[in-house]
Formats: structure tokens, C-alpha cells, sequence
């Protein structure tokens, strides 16, 4: 009979331990960074450099529709070889495939050095969350920039404020 008590004592202070309250934050990830100081000249540096990369595509795609005009007004004088015109056809599929596949370059290139620039600055939002969240005793913290990634929280803390005093931020 005490064994059976003992036990159950323990089970009810174990039980009693694990479902005691824990706290849960959120904040909104975005945000905090994009007010860090640093943000603002890595948008500039990306603008920069994005730009740089579609002056090139827009020279190559203006170049190319000269080839194209030029080759349909050759093959409407009626001056050269079918053949010719062939070659020219083909060269030109070659060049819009270049192109194309520039474009792409440029979308993985820009998406490369948008996440060098940011890269310092999530880390550093990243560890004062976790330091606001060690620091008050929070299990969780949610990230309310994603769509649709808290769908409901109750008790719930915003620890907004807290990480940007954590930051520097007013």
C-alpha cells in the first residue's frame, strides 16, 4: 500500500512538473531586421549589384532583337541562301538560349549575395531572441513574419520589444 502511495505521489509530481505552464513568445522575425542599421545599406549594396547584373541582360536582349530585325529583313529581301538564313536561325536560337539562361544566373546570383549581405544581421537578430527568450524563461518563440505560421496562439507573449532593447533599437 505505501508503494502503491509512493507511486503515485511521484507520478503526480512528475506529471504536476510537465504540465506546468510553459511560456510561449512571438515577434515578428522580419521586421526586427529589416530596422537593424545595417539592412538599409545591404538593400543598397543589392540594388547595386542587381541592377549592375540586368544592365548586362538588357545590352545582351537589345543586341539580340537587332540580330533578330536584321535577320528578317534579309530573309524578306530574298538575298540570301536558305541555307544561310538557317544558320542564322539557329545562332539566333543559341543566343536567346544564352539569354534565357543569363536570366536565371541573375535571379540565383542576386538571391546569393542577398543572403551574404543579410547574413550577419539575421544571426544577430537570431541570438538576441534567444537571449530575451533564455533570460525570461521562454520555451518557444514563434515567428509571426511568415504567413500563416502561427495560426493561433494563446498566451502568448510579444517579445518584440524586448529583442529590439536587446538590439538597440527605439
Amino acid at each position: 500500500m505505501k508503494k502503491i502511495l509512493l507511486a503515485s505521489v511521484f507520478l503526480f509530481t512528475i506529471l504536476g512538473t510537465s504540465l506546468a505552464q510553459d511560456k510561449y513568445g512571438h515577434c515578428n522575425f522580419g521586421s526586427l531586421v529589416s530596422m537593424l542599421p545595417g539592412t538599409k545599406a545591404a538593400d543598397t549594396e543589392l540594388a547595386a549589384y542587381r541592377d549592375q547584373l540586368v544592365k548586362k541582360g538588357e545590352d545582351m536582349a537589345t543586341a539580340f532583337q537587332q540580330k533578330v530585325t536584321q535577320y528578317y529583313q534579309d530573309s524578306q529581301s530574298g538575298e540570301h541562301t536558305p541555307k544561310t538564313l538557317g544558320e542564322r536561325e539557329q545562332a539566333l536560337q543559341q543566343e536567346q538560349q544564352t539569354i534565357l539562361a543569363y536570366e536565371q544566373e541573375v535571379q540565383q546570383k542576386v538571391a546569393e549575395k542577398r543572403d551574404t549581405l543579410l547574413e550577419p544581421l539575421v544571426t544577430q537578430v537570431q541570438e538576441a531572441i534567444a537571449k530575451v527568450a533564455k533570460a525570461n524563461g521562454y520555451v518557444m518563440i514563434f515567428d509571426t513574419s511568415a504567413f500563416n505560421v502561427v495560426l493561433f496562439a494563446e498566451e502568448s507573449a510579444d517579445i518584440t520589444d524586448m529583442v529590439k532593447a536587446e538590439l538597440g533599437l527605439q
